[in-house]
């Protein structure tokens, strides 16, 4: 069994004001100390015949890597594991890339780009406090087109200030009509702590019936473009579904390094504490445990419900036994006259109306475990 790897990159030139994940300012000389201690990390994985078959890199910016830091992380990741034919997303801010850029991570083995877009309204960036427009995203999207990647995906948000559904399905008719095999969509979230949520930004977004029937739209207008949704949030043409964040729903392992980078690796759920400089000056990143023995059961079925191949009945019986299977499959009969469920041979999936109420339904198939 293979294993992905999640890089964290904490590095931003600017925070968004919405944006929750660790970060920090960038500067030169400490990205490159980063660099190092990832690899020194990854080392750490040598002669234990660890497969790997995708690699992410998430943050932050990762795009504000140079492509020599990307190849030596590669390169050493490579060393170190055995690598299988091995999907490599780096996420990437229209700003900070440009063909030469590109160009150079796909020479170092990048195979897959993820371009924060948000919205092909530039009041609608401006109000994210995002550093590009949209024309700046459309030449991002092509020269990595013409860098070599096939494989694009872009981000939309949903619910924004200004946004409605006649800006929102121009966003999604703009984004579309470019060359890109992935969209991943989601509703604005202000986040505790945020400056969103400190400047009270959330009076001025969708009130939540609106982002339903935004999320709803967005679900149907991306079909008709030839989309179609695999996961809550996440949208494939060609069946190019992000073989990564696949992992994480199917309960697979992976390992993450860098500070705030999450891993399920050894039966055994850690994270990295959100520290870079104790990152870089620790001999190996410190470790803590969230989790020693995960539930299986109630992992498969909040993992597994948000995609769209949902539960089967057969391993929820493996798991679980067979009453609760059968208590899961009876609410599952019931959530399906709601419009929200489907049943079929054996399965258990969610309609684009249940994912809107997934935790809701969750809380429901758990009560009887």
């Amino acid at each position: 069994m293979s294993v992905g790897i999640y890089i964290h990159v904490p590095f931003c030139l600017r925070k968004c004001p919405y944006c929750d994940f660790y970060s920090v300012e960038y500067d030169d000389i400490t990205v490159q100390k980063y660099v190092y201690a990832v690899c020194r990390n990854i080392e750490k994985y040598k002669d234990m015949g660890v497969k790997v078959d995708t690699v992410y890199f998430g943050g932050g910016t990762p795009s504000l890597l140079t492509p020599e830091q990307v190849g030596m992380i590669l390169n050493c990741i490579s060393d170190n594991f055995i690598t299988v034919s091995p999907e490599i997303t780096l996420e990437a801010n229209p700003c900070s890339v440009n063909f030469d850029k590109l160009a150079g991570y796909r020479n170092a083995g990048v195979n897959r780009i993820s371009l924060g877009v948000q919205s092909a309204d530039n009041g609608q960036l401006e109000f994210l406090g995002r550093l590009h427009n949209f024309d700046l995203a459309t030449k991002a999207v092509y020269d990595a087109q013409s860098a070599g990647f096939d494989n694009i995906s872009c981000d939309i948000m949903l619910g924004l200030a200004g946004q409605d559904m006649e800006s929102l399905c121009d966003t999604v008719d703009r984004i579309t009509a470019l060359p890109v095999s992935h969209i991943s969509a989601y509703m604005l979230k202000i986040e505790k702590g945020t400056p969103f949520d400190k400047n009270n930004v959330g009076r001025l977004i969708a009130e939540e019936d609106m982002q339903c029937d935004m999320y709803l739209k967005t679900v149907e207008r991306l079909a008709e473009k030839g989309f179609l949704q695999y996961e809550v949030s996440n949208f494939a043409s060609d069946e190019k579904y992000s073989r990564h964040n696949l992992k994480y729903w199917q309960g697979k392992e992976y390992i993450g390094f860098g500070p705030s980078a999450h891993s399920y690796f050894g039966g055994k759920r850690f994270y990295v504490p959100k520290d870079l400089p104790e990152f870089i000056n620790s001999p190996f990143q410190i470790e803590l445990l969230s989790e020693e023995s995960p539930d299986k059961f109630e992992e498969y079925v909040i993992f597994s419900i948000r995609l769209k191949w949902g539960i089967a009945y057969d391993k929820l019986s493996e798991l679980g036994g067979k009453e609760v299977a059968d208590y899961i499959q009876n609410k599952a009969i019931v959530f399906e006259k709601q419009g929200l469920c489907k049943v079929r041979d054996g399965n258990i999936s969610l309609t684009p109306k249940g994912f809107l109420v997934s935790n809701a339904i969750i809380g429901e198939f758990l009560d009887y475990h």
